[in-house]
């Protein structure tokens, strides 16, 4: 391990590791959940809300780019799917609203830091069936004071969170997550001690169990769900969507017109994830909500353009800071760091 790897794993490390909840939401607030994923369908694939190739999609991931790999977003997509709650601070379901703003959860996430203030900022759904999840753990989209998941890619983010170069823009975030599954596998593995420390893993059950943590600052994984002979799906691509049939109680995975599997209620695995903002101090709180000491997005890019130069690559002034290929490909190979343990691999 380089010092510079070493510095950086330091960085890509969570405030405190993942505390676990049980019970975190009433049975009558899960239901509520869960129909309106169940109502307000059909649901994109989760690759499908956040990146435009191949290439973003791997910066994200692990920043290993194979050579020449070929790859388009349809085989990196599995049926795995989204919806968003609240965003922006503002919940979108009225039904929702004491779910998100939360005073229990804030309280969580407030001692969780140590910190005297925060805001609820986003609220999201993840919902599948039995599935084969790739190996490769990820950080959320990491926040920075300017640059943010309302104004910029996740692999942005994420490239400029693995460079160690922004630190001082870091914004304290710290995320409520909690599973509802009875099947087989599905359990969570994340690294609290950082990439170069040993993985951890949540078994089940994971029947409204959960965790107070940094997500956006460790690596984690959620990993295959169901059992082997469950998890061969077809036909899925990027662009697939999930809805509920009323009809018969089943799930959908459809792909244009098509429906190309299905699932039975009991095989459903539902993830309810709650963001949250925090400030140490009037200062902090003051600096993030007056913008008064925001990284612009040309303000990264002339940074890491001149460390990359630096550090002896050869790189050219992007066209598109978000979707030129040859730039995301850079980045990336000069801005690689991922778990180096893995359970999967004992």
């Amino acid at each position: 391990m380089t010092d510079y790897q070493a510095e950086l794993a330091k960085v890509l490390t969570p405030c405190a590791p993942p505390r676990i909840v049980e019970g975190v939401y009433t049975d009558a607030q899960y239901d509520t959940m869960l129909n309106i994923a169940k109502r307000h369908g059909p649901w994109p694939t989760i690759v499908a809300h956040h990146f435009e190739s191949a290439d973003e999609l791997i910066a994200t991931v692990t920043g290993v780019v194979p050579e020449g790999h070929g790859l388009t977003l349809d085989d990196l997509s599995g049926p795995h799917f989204r919806g968003f709650l609240a965003q922006n601070s503002v919940v979108l379901y009225p039904e929702l609203h004491d779910i998100f703003y939360n005073e229990r959860f804030l309280g969580m996430v407030k001692d969780y830091w140590g910190v005297p203030y925060a805001k609820p900022t986003m609220m999201l759904f993840n919902i599948c069936g039995p599935h084969n999840s790739g190996p490769q753990p990820h950080l959320d989209a990491v926040t920075f004071r300017g640059v943010r998941i309302e104004n910029t890619p996740v692999w942005f983010q994420n490239v400029m969170a693995k460079s160690g170069l922004f630190t001082e823009y870091l914004v304290k975030m710290a995320q409520i997550i909690t599973w509802w599954y009875r099947g087989e596998e599905g359990t969570f593995t994340y690294w609290p001690d950082g990439p170069f420390g040993e993985c951890k893993r949540i078994e089940h059950p994971l029947w409204n169990k959960g965790v107070v943590v940094q997500n956006e600052m460790m690596f984690h994984r959620g990993d295959s769900v169901g059992r082997p002979d469950e998890r061969d799906v077809q036909g899925v691509k990027a662009r697939s969507k999930f809805a509920y049939n009323s009809a018969d109680d089943m799930w959908d995975v459809m792909t244009d017109d098509d429906v190309v599997h299905r699932y039975a209620p009991e095989q459903i695995r539902f993830l309810a994830h709650w963001n949250a903002e925090l400030y140490a101090d009037d200062d902090e709180l003051k600096t993030v909500m007056d913008h008064t000491d925001d990284v612009t997005h040309q303000m990264a890019v002339d940074r890491l353009l001149a460390d990359m130069r630096e550090k002896g690559v050869k790189v050219a002034e992007p066209n598109d800071i978000f979707h030129d290929v040859d730039w995301i490909q850079a980045l990336i190979q000069t801005y690689t760091i991922a778990p180096t343990t893995d359970w999967l691999a004992a």
